[in-house]
């Protein structure tokens, strides 16, 4: 291996002399660990290019903006190889690792665990069943493995903003295109999901039950009561609250045992795997030159829940859904999302008698509290400025500067713009009913 280019950017990480990289922090606390090195990718470079004989330059840099995610890193990783014909080829990964701070959380959810199957095993089986039924559908990034010395492991992607993907801008949310690109992609894979646990059987017990189970209950409690006392203190600053604040006080009060509910699974209900996480930064698009969207892809698969479809439509149309179309075409994108849902049931032969248009608004209200926890939840971080306090320890910690972080996020007027609209819609459908 040839001398790396020195860098001296301090975010970023090359390797020396020698071959081997060392240790860099930056003004964020973020220390890429020492193990990230060139030799790492030796033996996947061997396996998916014949052509390559040597690493010549390697980094390592943060990939996304400080308060862009929560409870990992994203790190960049290039990579400039030379050829066996001596020509020299430019490659680029995106690598996951955790934060420090969260190893424990990490360890206990095992979500690196639970990712790293789904990358292998849960897509590519979706995949395959649009593929045998005449149909090319992909939903993501290729994956790779690799051995790192991690007791995590890594969750290693190729790059997809090489090939021009893109995320929307949270702030402004997903317009009306985007939004129903990313109902027509959930569509797919609700439908693919549903097919295959009524064909081939259920999933892992990882899957089928997410976070809830009995084992969870405390710490989840706690969490999410910590979180909807600071909400409620700011909603009683919100302006206009008179019709609701009363109704919001009695609800907060059971919020968490009626949501912990909902996360309970009703095996005679139709039921599919859940992305979990589909927020604006969790999906990635594809645009032409016209600025038209070519594709959609999904990314972060670490807390996939099987369950009801209202879990994954409440999440991605509450938390990313622009202001100007969030409730105003609400049930025109359930109706969208229905159409594609049914045209890819029969796609892939769905056994069961597939939901109609009322059924599924009837599961949406069965299930409404998902609505109010997208609100008081993953909305609100969505809706934050950019800021290097924006992580997990914050959110669901019960320090100072924890509240500080909750006590910003209920309170920037962005938020509250949102809020104030959608607490009054939650009223009138009966969501902060007792």
């Amino acid at each position: 291996m040839s001398k790396a280019e020195v860098e001296s950017d301090p975010n970023i990480l090359s390797t020396n002399e020698n071959g081997t990289a060392a240790p860099t922090g930056n003004d964020n606390g973020l220390t890429i660990p020492e193990w990230i090195t060139a030799e790492l990718f030796v033996d996947l470079l061997k396996e998916k290019l014949p052509e390559f004989r040597e690493i010549r330059n390697f980094k390592a840099k943060p990939a996304v903006a400080p308060g862009e995610n929560y409870a990992t890193i994203m790190l960049n990783i290039e990579i400039e190889i030379s050829t066996q014909s001596d020509k020299e080829k430019k490659l680029s990964y995106m690598m996951k690792i955790p934060i420090d701070s969260m190893r424990d959380l990490m360890r206990k959810f095992n979500v690196f665990d639970v990712e790293s199957s789904m990358y292998q095993v849960v897509v590519p089986e979706m995949e395959q069943m649009f593929r045998d039924a005449g149909v090319e559908v992909k939903f993501g990034a290729e994956y790779y493995n690799i051995n790192t010395p991690s007791e995590f492991g890594v969750i290693l992607l190729e790059d997809l903003r090489q090939y021009g993907f893109k995320n929307v801008d949270r702030l402004e949310g997903l317009d009306m295109e985007h939004t129903k690109c990313v109902l027509r992609k959930l569509a797919q894979w609700h439908a693919a999901s549903a097919t295959r646990v009524q064909t081939k059987g259920p999933y892992c017990d990882d899957l089928m039950n997410g976070f809830f189970t009995d084992e969870h209950f405390e710490m989840m409690k706690q969490i999410n009561e910590n979180l909807g006392n600071m909400f409620l203190s700011c909603a009683k600053t919100f302006e206009g609250n008179g019709d609701y604040i009363e109704s919001l006080e009695k609800f907060n009060a059971h919020y968490f045992d009626k949501f912990f509910r909902a996360g309970k699974t009703d095996p005679s209900a139709f039921n599919v795997l859940n992305h979990g996480d589909c927020w604006s930064n969790n999906v990635m698009f594809q645009h032409d030159t016209f600025g038209k969207v070519k594709e959609t892809y999904f990314v972060d698969y670490q807390i996939p829940k099987y369950g009801t479809p209202a879990q994954d439509l409440y999440y991605a149309l509450i938390s990313s859904t622009s202001f100007d179309v969030k409730l105003k075409h609400f049930d025109y994108f359930i109706k969208f999302y229905h159409d594609n849902l049914v045209e890819n049931l029969t796609l892939l032969k769905y056994p069961l008698q597939i939901p109609t248009l009322k059924d599924l608004h009837i599961m949406l209200h069965k299930h409404n509290i998902w609505a109010y926890s997208t609100m008081t939840g993953v909305m609100a971080a969505v809706l934050l400025d950019p800021t290097d306090k924006a992580n997990l320890e914050s959110l669901i910690g019960e320090s100072e500067a924890g509240n500080d972080f909750k006590r910003q996020l209920y309170s920037n007027k962005r938020y509250q713009k949102h809020a104030r609209v959608i607490l009054p819609w939650l009223l009138n459908r009966g969501v902060l009913e007792c």
